[in-house]
């Protein structure tokens, strides 16, 4: 099978290692720096500080190269639209693509270009946390679910079966709804936070406030989710997000690592959907609505010295 990853970050790279031993695999970027170093060597730091090293094919340049049967698309969220344009040359007659991004909206930006029996949405909750230009820590093992409705023009049974034989925990489910919204309540849990404080995964569940914190977010989507018939794919959304937390310990969330570097978050797919998806269907969001201000600071520069999260009749200090 070949495989096109549309995104060089450290998910794009976890996943390109791993497939590389069971898969003809092609990484499409624009990120001049990382392109460089993956012309050399991947080298992926594993959870026990072995490292391991590969060779991996990756192009700014997708006009360049043959057609694949799997797009898997890892960019941004807010770089889904500008990535058409690096999906397009990649497609043959049935090839389908594969989103494994964060938040809500880019199956809908995917199918409206491709047409949705193209386009399969999936989730993961593997962690990776890029240290270099050209070196990715693997940070936390995670199940990574696709959704097949039936109605794809290809199967995804078959890639799912792949990415188990490349070592990724695979389950394949009908419900991309659930999907989506469960991921989105351990997104606002935990991703808002660790940017904030700057601090791993870990201490989130370690800190009885931030516990507090997470659980009251991932209380709002569950809510939302409710207003529109969707179930979660879990009982306790706050209590799932405490242990992807423990079980990503090490990780340094994505939307931290664009805060280290000074680049735009994701923050509105994320608490900013579900903020307007509450407004929507007239529930109440508020810690969202809170931590989608203050990631905003965070972005704009200002100092962090006095932000607080109302939670009830209580003021947490961050």
């Amino acid at each position: 099978m070949r495989i096109g990853i549309i995104g060089i970050g450290a998910l794009g790279c976890l996943f390109a290692a791993r497939l590389r031993s069971v898969a003809d695999v092609i990484m499409i970027g624009r990120w001049p720096e990382q392109l460089a170093a993956l012309q050399n060597r991947l080298t992926v730091v594993e959870l026990n500080g072995s490292e391991t090293t590969t060779n991996v094919i990756a192009t700014n340049a997708a006009d360049s190269a043959a057609p694949v049967d799997v797009v898997l698309v890892l960019v941004k969220s807010y770089q889904t639209e500008a990535a058409i344009g690096r999906i397009r040359p990649l497609l043959h007659h049935k090839t389908v693509i594969v989103t494994l991004q964060n938040g809500l909206g880019n199956s809908d930006i995917l199918a409206a270009a491709f047409g949705a029996d193209r386009v399969a949405v999936g989730i993961t909750s593997v962690g990776a946390t890029l240290l270099q230009p050209g070196v990715v820590r693997h940070a936390g093992d995670g199940l990574t679910v696709l959704a097949d409705n039936g109605q794809l023009i290809r199967p995804i049974a078959p890639f799912a079966a792949l990415l188990r034989d490349a070592g990724f925990a695979v389950d394949v489910v009908a419900d991309a709804r659930a999907l989506l919204w469960g991921k989105l309540a351990i997104n606002v849990a935990i991703n808002p936070l660790t940017a904030l404080l700057r601090v791993p995964n870990g201490f989130l569940a370690a800190n009885s406030d931030t516990r507090a914190i997470m659980q009251a977010a991932a209380a709002e989507v569950a809510a939302v989710a409710e207003a529109q018939d969707i179930a979660l794919p879990f009982i306790d959304p706050g209590a799932r997000s405490i242990q992807v937390a423990v079980a990503t310990g090490t990780n340094r969330s994505s939307m931290l690592q664009d805060i280290e570097r000074g680049a735009r978050t994701e923050i509105d797919a994320i608490c900013g959907a579900v903020v307007r998806a509450g407004e929507q269907f007239g529930v109440a969001t508020p810690v969202n609505a809170q931590l989608l201000a203050l990631v905003h600071a965070v972005e704009r520069g200002e100092p962090g010295n006095q932000w607080n999260i109302e939670l009830g009749n209580s003021i947490i200090s961050l």
